[in-house]
């Protein structure tokens, strides 16, 4: 078994929406780099493998050199695809990513998967190729998608300046029926020069092999039950994004439904709280107590003020008749007491005795 770290480089250009691969050119490779994952962790419980993007806003280590086949499945689920592949500088953060592992004794190897046109001279690569050599750093080429500008004759070049001792490969891939896990699992590349055969290469070579599989994943729990645990999670973890996506959608869509049946109920309570405060209006009660002065001060018939009004009306012709029979009487009195007083004042006797109480 091959004490190894291997970086694996990522295409995520542009170029890897192209459906010309089965199911995508990026998911297509995003299925083999979980195999050959797979495969360089089981062949050897020591072995590393770290994962780099070489597109996007620039190159991106997502996960250096490590055993953990969990951590390095799961930073590749969310990758996002944009701009041009940058082969050069993808290469040699990888080199230098090997550099610093841990573990001195373990060989370095990168994987490339270049699926969109090279943009760097053949000379550059060569030169990439030369440096490799020199640092004892092996290197596999996965070649799909575009063969425009000469890509075939730059990679080609590129592995013959950094092949020692037939330990770099390249394998060319055409479009087609067969995916691109399926036809790697059978390369070098997969296998490792043939001697990492591994309880999960010989399962997913059995399974390529026969082109059904009763295991999940093609892979049978009791040959390499880590393997099977970790592709069940990945599995799981994808399958829990995908329900909490759905789940966010569907609580956005009831919030709106939501958001249109709060709105014309918020009318109607705005109309019956207007009616309210019509109807408790101070302003209601004023023209209702100003009506009443109005009537009181008017004498309105019919109103609850008239009626005492009228009262107090008929008491007062009751003193008026009272006192005029008052007056009446008064005067009669008086008349009375003239007449009296006229006699006794021409009577002689009345002036005699006046004479004499003098």
């Amino acid at each position: 078994m091959v004490l190894e770290a291997t970086m694996i480089c990522i295409d995520n250009s542009e170029w890897m929406r192209n459906g010309d691969y089965s199911p995508s050119r990026f998911q297509a490779q995003a299925d083999a780099v979980s195999l050959i994952c797979g495969a360089k962790t089981q062949s050897n419980p020591e072995n590393t493998v770290g994962i780099l993007t070489m597109a996007g806003k620039g190159v991106r280590v997502l996960a250096t050199p490590t055993s953990d086949l969990g951590k390095i499945l799961s930073c590749m689920h969310g990758l996002e695809m944009g701009g041009e592949m940058n082969l050069a500088a993808g290469i040699q953060i990888a080199q230098l990513a090997l550099k610093h592992r841990q573990n001195k004794n373990q060989q370095q190897r990168i994987i490339v998967f270049a699926g969109s046109p090279i943009k760097h001279e053949k000379k550059a690569l060569e030169m990439i190729g030369k440096k490799l050599k020199k640092n004892s750093v092996a290197l596999d080429i996965v070649d799909f998608g575009e063969d425009e500008d000469g890509k075939p004759e730059k990679l080609e070049a590129l592995l013959t300046s950094v092949n020692n001792n037939d330990t770099s490969h390249i394998v060319h891939v055409p479009a087609g029926q067969n995916a691109l896990s399926d036809v790697l699992i059978s390369t070098p590349v997969f296998t490792g020069d043939g001697e990492g055969g591994s309880g999960f290469a010989a399962a997913a070579a059995a399974a390529a092999a026969g082109g059904v599989s009763d295991f999940d994943f093609g892979v049978d729990p009791n040959i390499d039950p880590e393997l099977a645990l970790a592709l069940r999670v990945s599995m799981e973890e994808e399958r829990a994004r995908q329900e909490a996506a759905a789940k966010r959608a569907a609580e956005e869509a009831t919030r709106q439904e939501k958001g249109e049946e709060a709105q014309p109920q918020s009318d109607s309570q705005n109309a019956t709280m207007n009616a309210t405060e019509k109807a408790s209006d101070p302003m209601d009660e004023d023209d209702a107590l100003l009506k009443q002065a109005l009537a009181l001060s008017m004498n309105i018939p019919g109103s609850d003020s008239s009626a005492g009004d009228a009262q107090m009306s008929e008491a007062t012709n009751d003193d008026q008749e009272f006192a005029l029979g008052m007056s009446y009487f008064i005067g009669c009195f008086n008349v009375v007491g003239c007449i009296l007083h006229i006699k006794l004042k021409n009577d002689t006797r009345f002036t005699k005795c006046e004479k004499w109480s003098m």
